[in-house]
């Protein structure tokens, strides 16, 4: 998948999994973690979260996160964009 044109790349992981409990961000089994996508730029995937997160809003365990993937592979990065 390419981007055509001079819009930077900024990629985001998104994924998601049940926790331990609703004070921590402890995963109750890594193996079922649900590994939703990497996408192109933070709009797409904040859609990709939401609805992710609305698909399983009857389970107050499992929780979806998006990390910016595009600030660990460039440090240096300024911390102004998502």
């Amino acid at each position: 998948m390419t981007e055509s044109g001079d819009k930077k790349q900024l990629l985001h992981l998104v994924f998601g999994g049940e926790l331990e409990s609703l004070d921590d961000v402890q995963f109750r089994d890594l193996k079922d973690l649900d590994i939703v996508g990497i996408f192109p730029d933070y709009a797409t995937a904040l859609t990709a979260w939401k609805s992710k997160a609305q698909q399983t809003v009857d389970n107050a365990h499992m929780r979806y996160f998006i990390v910016h993937m595009h600030r660990l592979l460039d440090p240096q990065e300024k911390a102004g964009g998502n």
